[in-house]
Order: C-alpha cells, then sequence, then structure tokens
C-alpha cells in the first residue's frame, strides 16, 4: 500500500502545509466519515462543520478558507481544493498502475499479436491475431481483444470489456467493465414476405486519444467506414452509440442515452441521461441537452440549451409546459364563456 506524507503531498499539488509536514496518510475518505491515517479535502462550504470534527490526518483545504476553530489535522492550502483533490487521485492512480506489469497465467496471446513494453496482461486475458498494443497498456482479466485491433499508449481496458475486430482505440483511453467495442449495428432489411434480412458490418469502431468509457456501454461498428468516438469524449455507464454514429470532440454523455445510426454529435456538447436521439440527424457545437429528451430533428444553431420531447429550446419548452399547467383553468372559462353566450343568445 502507498503512503505519502503531507510535504509529499504539498509537492504533487503545489500547496502550502500548514502544521506537521511529516504526518503520512495512506488512502483517503470522506471528510465526514475519515479516520487517523486517511486524507480528506474540503470544497463544498455544506461540509464545513465536519472540518472541525473529523479524524483525517490530512486535508485540503482553499487558500481563502478561514479557519474558525482550531484543527488538529495538517492542512495543505492550494488555489482550488477539488481541483487540487482530482490530481492528486490521478496521479495516485497512475502510481499505483506502475506496479501493474508484465503477463499473468493462464491468458492467451496470440503469436502474431505486438505487445509494447511496460504491457500488463492479467490472467484470462484473450488478445487476438495481428493485434497490436502500444506501451503501458493494461489489460485485465476477461478481456477480449480481436483480430488487427490497435491500441495506442497508456490504455487501460477493465474486465469483462471485448474489442471485437479491427477497432482502433487511441492513447490515453480508459475502458470501464462490461463495454462492449464494434458489435455489430441494428442493421436489417424488410423484404417482401414482411421478414428481415441482416445487413453486414464491415466497418469499425475508432476512439481518438483522451477518451473514457463508462461501463457497460456499447458502440456499434458502422456498417461501412467508422463510428467515431473523437478526442476528449467521455461517455457515461449504459449508453448506446448506434453504427455510423459520430460523437465530437470534448463531449459529454451522461447514462442511457442512446444515439441512433448515422448521427452526428458535434463538439463540446453536454448530454444528460436518458436523452434519444433519432437517426441521421446532426447536433451542432456547444449543445446542451436537458436529461430525458428526444431529439428527433437536426439542431442547427451552436450553443442551444434544449429541452423535452420533442426536445425544443429550453425557455420556449418551459413556457409551453406554463401553458400546459393552465389547460384545465382555461378549459373552465372557455366552458363558462360558452354557457354565457347561450344564455345571451336565448334572451335574444
Amino acid at each position: 500500500m502507498l503512503e505519502f506524507s503531507a510535504q509529499q503531498i504539498a509537492m504533487m499539488i503545489q500547496g502550502q502545509v500548514e502544521g506537521d509536514a511529516s504526518v503520512t496518510v495512506k488512502n483517503f475518505g470522506k471528510i465526514e466519515e475519515a479516520t487517523a491515517g486517511q486524507l480528506s479535502f474540503l470544497a463544498n462550504p455544506k461540509y464545513e462543520e465536519f472540518l472541525y470534527s473529523t479524524a483525517a490526518s490530512i486535508i485540503i483545504i482553499s487558500e481563502q478558507q478561514i479557519l474558525k476553530q482550531k484543527i488538529n489535522a495538517t492542512l495543505i492550502r492550494v488555489p482550488d481544493a477539488y481541483a487540487a483533490f482530482a490530481t492528486l487521485l490521478t496521479k495516485y492512480q497512475a502510481l499505483k498502475a506502475q506496479n501493474l506489469v508484465g503477463i499473468e497465467s493462464p491468458s492467451f496471446i496470440a503469436p502474431t499479436a505486438s505487445l509494447g513494453p511496460h504491457h500488463y496482461i492479467a490472467a484470462f486475458a484473450y488478445i487476438s491475431e495481428g493485434a497490436i498494443l502500444g506501451e503501458h497498456v493494461k489489460i485485465f482479466s476477461n478481456v477480449v481483444v480481436g483480430e488487427n485491433v490497435k491500441i495506442g499508449n497508456n490504455v487501460t481496458i477493465h474486465p469483462g470489456v471485448v474489442i471485437y475486430a479491427d477497432c482502433v482505440i487511441g492513447n490515453n483511453v480508459t475502458i470501464h467493465s462490461g463495454s462492449i467495442i464494434g458489435s455489430d449495428g441494428f442493421g436489417f432489411a424488410p423484404k417482401e414476405d414482411g421478414s428481415f434480412q441482416k445487413v453486414p458490418q464491415l466497418g469499425n469502431v475508432m476512439i481518438e486519444d483522451d477518451v473514457e468509457i463508462g461501463a457497460n456501454t456499447t458502440i456499434d461498428r458502422a456498417t461501412i467506414g467508422s463510428t467515431i468516438i473523437r478526442k476528449g469524449v467521455k461517455l457515461d455507464n449504459l449508453i448506446q452509440i448506434a453504427h455510423n454514429a459520430e460523437v465530437g470532440s470534448n463531449t459529454v454523455i451522461a447514462a442511457q442515452t442512446g444515439v441512433s445510426g448515422s448521427t452526428k454529435i458535434g463538439k463540446n456538447a453536454m448530454i444528460g441521461g436518458q436523452v434519444g436521439f433519432a437517426g441521421h440527424i446532426a447536433v451542432a457545437d456547444g449543445v446542451k441537452i436537458a436529461a430525458q429528451s428526444g431529439v428527433t430533428k437536426t439542431v442547427k444553431n451552436p450553443n442551444m440549451t434544449l429541452t423535452g420531447n420533442p426536445a425544443a429550446d429550453q425557455k420556449q419548452s418551459l413556457r409551453s409546459q406554463v401553458y400546459v399547467k393552465n389547460l384545465p383553468e382555461l378549459e373552465k372559462r372557455v366552458q363558462e364563456l360558452e354557457i354565457l353566450l347561450k344564455q345571451l343568445s336565448q334572451k335574444a
């Protein structure tokens, strides 16, 4: 287990130590639950009360934080506590990963597969013919790497991932457990007798650099060409990306979203959970889409905020919701007016 002193941690995150710089920690804990030997942080003012009662040995706090009581823990002051904590976790994870090197047994590596230096292949992994793995690639248990797959440098493939033949994975990519990369797209041609004929899916999936893919996400191979996940994309768990779709660079998508075939999502978009995209549409750059929205047509204007089903401009959609809410009262008033008009016509 890795152990660090407050002074070492401060050097990693460029912070200033207040208190005993030699105190050490071995792991992390939430500020309200942390015990001795753990490191925590305070970024949200709602948790400030725990700053004075926590048993954590080291706490990362903001330079601007004013102490109202005496604190027993060693403090590390930084400009942004949350960002510093995230940086520390990243470095800690990288240090742990350095210890994973070599090939465990039993595992299968085809004779024509190529492994770069500093690789890690866990037990029960399967590396197929013609696969090429770059430097510092970590392949965990029960991963299947298909024929002629290309994987870049500093890639981590967690347990149970399947990467089908001919797919391409860039550098600095993480794929979490249970994800399927390159399975057949949903392509079936209707026949005269009402049945369906499968359309062979001959393309692949291309995942560019700095992408993270959550657990149990599926990205289907293209019918022809490539399904593309651009640089810096972050996909949550349980997402479906259909054949020939494209997700633009630095776009983030939350869980249970489905992107239909040949749909193109622009760069820097933010997609909430359970959003559905119709096929063969395009979404402009910088668009934000609220959870459970249904996008049924092309979104041409960049940086829009959409909500609802079918998805529409957020302000317009909220205005419509107010009108719908008032419909019972409007109906009542219309009925009253109809009665009044009937009475007036009878008098006439």
